[in-house]
């Protein structure tokens, strides 16, 4: 059972914090690049109270939102070629944080040298903003296979959490959860083939067998399910350190060049953006329905429509009717909603009783656990990447994939990492 000092550990993530202090050593999302316009942008990371803008280069610049004169908020400054300017007293800092003009003070004055204002690297991939807010040197920002991707391939969006990050992205590692929680009425969607058979047999076989492994990045979990005709349903979830969620993807094809990810950014302790990516290097994304998919379930800045306020819109007759096991509509996000919210802002996993189909949970709390530890006595944690032969991510491996009965989930994968022939493979 997780303790209640322990699960302070993986919750607080606050600035001085140990859970913080091992959440800034790796880059984070902080803002999908529409959200970036002519105007600066104010921010809450890991409870920081930021401002983040573009300077006359388009270069993103996360600084500090007070100003370090008068402590005005600079989120309302000026965008000039050069940096960010205070409405107060005039004062122009740089993306680096440096102050470069005081004008109301005498000729001469050195004493914008002396001023620095909180400022965090960034670094633009994929539709988003990610910076780093740990000690330095900065580690390489990791290049995931979908951060490196045209725009045609990953569609990337975000959705707010009225609770803690680790709770939501706990669900990512649960593989039991997607018989019940997620269950629709398979084929009402119009898609059929790889998809629906994968959909019938998690509505099937309730009980899958899970396993997991250690990896460099996190934690690999192996999910299989009897598909009948000689066929298992092998489905294939990562963990990556800290708050990554690798899983398949939306629709059919869902292996190792086609899958999602679930990114969840702590605002601070209580809540938490979920940054989501779909991306598909073969063929693409459906850009369009990903949109009308998610604009139907948003509303203004990005928070949903299906709260805890309105019992996220259930409708028990929709349940009734066999549409869906929740009563909460086809999107599966919305679904999730309920079950990271409904527990609390922070979950008291003092309260648990886990089971045998919760292994996953159980040992990525342990790797949490230790990684925190391990920062605490002056080490990187799991995932820093410093080198460039480290950023390379083959064997991050994502499936969802028939595999003959009988056949080794271990084996299998690791001769696709061995092979690393990803575009030949077929779902």
């Amino acid at each position: 059972m997780t303790t209640r000092e322990e699960n302070d550990l993986l919750t607080r993530t606050g600035p001085g914090t140990p859970g913080g202090d091992f959440m800034r050593r790796y880059w984070q999302p902080v803002a999908l690049s529409e959200e970036l316009t002519d105007a600066p942008l104010p921010v809450k990371i890991l409870s920081e109270e930021l401002v983040l803008f573009r300077d006359g280069e388009g270069r993103p610049g996360l600084v500090g939102r007070l100003c370090p004169h008068r402590c005005a908020d600079l989120s309302y400054g000026r965008l000039e070629h050069d940096g960010i300017r205070c409405l107060y007293h005039g004062w122009l800092f740089d993306r680096a944080g440096a102050c470069l003009d005081q004008p109301a003070e005498p000729d001469g004055s050195a004493y914008k040298n002396e001023v620095k204002l909180t400022a965090y690297p960034c670094h633009e991939a994929a539709g988003v903003i990610l910076a780093y807010m740990g000690p330095q040197p900065a580690p390489l920002a990791p290049n995931y296979h979908f951060l490196g991707a045209p725009p045609k391939n990953v569609f990337s969006t975000k959705v707010h959490h009225s609770c803690n990050y680790l709770q939501a992205n706990e669900g990512n590692l649960d593989p039991a959860h997607l018989s019940f929680l997620h269950g629709l009425n398979v084929g009402r969607d119009g898609r059929k083939g790889v998809y629906l058979k994968m959909q019938e047999v998690m509505g099937k076989q309730t009980r899958p067998q899970i396993s997991v492994e250690r990896t460099r990045l996190g934690v690999r979990i192996y999910s299989v399910r009897d598909a009948g005709d000689d066929k298992s349903y092998l489905r294939l979830t990562n963990f990556v350190f800290p708050n990554l969620g690798f899983f398949a993807g939306d629709g059919g094809k869902s292996g190792p060049t086609s899958y999602s990810v679930h990114w969840h950014v702590p605002i601070d302790d209580e809540t938490h953006w979920r940054y989501d990516f779909y991306y598909d290097a073969v063929d693409g994304v459906d850009l369009d329905r990903l949109k009308v998919k998610v604009g139907t379930e948003l509303g203004p800045g990005y928070k949903p429509t299906r709260t805890r306020e309105n019992r996220y819109l259930q409708d028990r007759e929709e349940m009734k009717s066999g549409q869906t096991f929740s009563g909460m509509g086809n999107y599966f996000p919305s679904h999730d909603l309920f079950a990271v919210e409904t527990p609390g802002p922070i979950h008291d996993r003092t309260r648990e009783h886990l089971g045998a189909s919760d292994v996953a949970i159980v040992a990525t709390r342990r790797q949490m656990l230790n990684a925190i530890r391990g920062v605490q006595e002056g080490r990187d944690p799991p995932g820093v990447i410093r080198s460039d032969n480290e950023n390379v991510f083959n064997d991050l491996l994502i499936l969802a994939q028939m595999i003959d009965k009988g056949v080794d989930p271990r084996q299998h994968c690791a001769s696709i990492v061995q092979t690393r022939d990803y575009h030949a493979l077929k779902n």
